[in-house]
């Protein structure tokens, strides 16, 4: 692909990022004026408010707490905020720590214990403030009684390499865990909570956005061991979280909080920043630039390489029906990698190589495959371009593409071919976004 293309799809990609910022997002949504705290057009009486406490996880959680400390500043008395390894920076009014993230380490949990220790300093006349987005699941880590870390890693790690969606994921968590599932709530009732959320699963459903540790849940321990029967991996989760399971299914321990619980009078979760957000600016920078832009597919999911086969395939099929060129077709979502092979790499590295390999030999049609965060798997990249000229290349030196997917080393390929996309942590995370060229 050449620098210019590349240019384009960056300028592209990085609009769209700018259209979710943390920061700005949670500035619109906590204004503070005459004495009243206003979110999400609810006006809160700082009268009213004895002491106002802040926690948060996430892979945004750095410049969400940068906001809310600049509107509250010194009216924060205790707090506790956690990100990615990276993903941080400096705060004057807030304690922010780095853990590890997609698999859980010890410093997420030190991190969450010391947010459930500043929730439960929380009254009845006190306000916590949590703020929460994509990755908060593994970066803030509370496991149940009898379950150990090393049982939470092997769990985690099982479910996302078995092609989990991220809704089975969080399910599983919520069942693991002493803070998900609404129990962060439960830990802070009777204060009253404001939850500020960043959204990166799809629907926008506040039960799975950080595993919803705020907001009622409405699965169950028995779905919870059903999704990992079905992904083929309950033989192989330890046997302290499999008797865990069990006894919740059986009822020999509590749900987690669902609805009508009342300890969610005391709470109001609000999303301020979507997936759709991105998609909409990125196809208004698209035009701007001179594209004919359609968003095809606003809630893309499924295994990694048949979604980006798909859209190869669509990209083919609007290049020969005569319809107006150039043009940008956007799509974003998340989807999800069965690893079966040793290599590195992640969905949207893999979608970029898929892609490649369905469009090689056709000229006029190149894409980026990028996660809003920054990152894409255990790697440094945020995914990956992809286009009709790279694999035929890289066959004249070669390199397999086809081998590289089976073994799941997208990232391999896209190196050797100069089609890695890094743009280091962008501060934000909702979901991914795809931009498909065609001209």
């Amino acid at each position: 692909m050449d620098k210019d293309t590349k240019e384009v799809l960056a300028q592209i990609y990085s609009a769209a990022v700018a259209a979710v910022d943390p920061y700005i997002s949670v500035k619109n949504n906590l204004l503070l004026k005459n004495g009243l705290l206003v979110s999400g057009g609810r006006p809160i009486t700082l009268s009213d408010i004895n002491r106002i406490y802040v926690v948060g996880a996430g892979k945004a959680a750095y410049k969400m707490a940068r906001a809310a400390e600049d509107v509250l500043g010194g009216l924060i008395v205790d707090s506790a905020v956690v990100t990615k390894d990276g993903h941080g920076g400096p705060l004057e009014h807030i304690e922010l720590y780095e853990a590890s993230h997609p698999l859980p380490d010890g410093r997420g949990v030190m991190a969450a214990a010391r947010i459930l220790e500043v929730v439960r300093a929380a009254g009845e006349d006190d306000l916590v403030i949590c703020l929460l987005s994509g990755g908060a699941s593994s970066l803030m880590v509370q496991p149940a009684p009898g379950i150990t870390l090393a049982d939470k890693q092997v769990v985690t790690g099982l479910m996302l390499a078995s092609g989990a969606d991220i809704g089975e994921i969080n399910c599983v968590r919520k069942h693991l865990s002493s803070i998900k599932g609404g129990r962060l709530a439960e830990a802070a009732y009777p204060a009253r909570v404001l939850s500020l959320i960043i959204s990166d699963v799809h629907g926008d459903d506040i039960g799975v956005i950080a595993s919803g540790p705020t907001a009622p849940d409405e699965t169950t321990y028995l779905q919870a061991e059903e999704i990992l029967r079905m992904r083929g991996v309950y033989s192989r989760v330890p046997e302290q979280a499999r008797e865990l399971l069990g006894n919740g299914a059986s009822g020999r321990i509590p749900e987690t909080p669902k609805p009508g619980t009342k300890i969610f009078e005391r709470v109001n979760n609000l999303a301020v920043a979507f997936n759709k957000d991105a998609l909409d600016r990125a196809a208004e920078v698209a035009g701007y630039l001179g594209y004919h832009t359609d968003i095809i597919d606003p809630g893309i999911k499924g295994e990694a390489r048949v979604a980006a086969t798909r859209l190869a395939e669509e990209a083919l099929r609007y290049r020969d029906s005569g319809k107006p060129v150039p043009a940008c077709l956007i799509v974003g979502g998340e989807t999800t990698v069965t690893v079966k092979g040793n290599g590195r790499g992640g969905r949207n590295q893999e979608m970029a190589l898929a892609f490649s390999i369905e469009a090689q030999g056709t000229a006029g049609i190149s894409a980026l495959f990028a996660g809003t965060d920054g990152t894409d798997g255990p790697t440094e990249a945020a995914g990956g371009f992809a286009d009709g000229e790279s694999v035929r290349k890289a066959a004249a030196s070669g390199l397999s593409a086809s081998e590289y997917l089976e073994n799941n080393d997208s990232y391999s390929f896209l190196k050797s071919t100069d089609d890695l996309f890094i743009t280091g942590p962008t501060g934000t995370n909702v979901m991914d976004i795809g931009i498909i060229l065609v001209v």
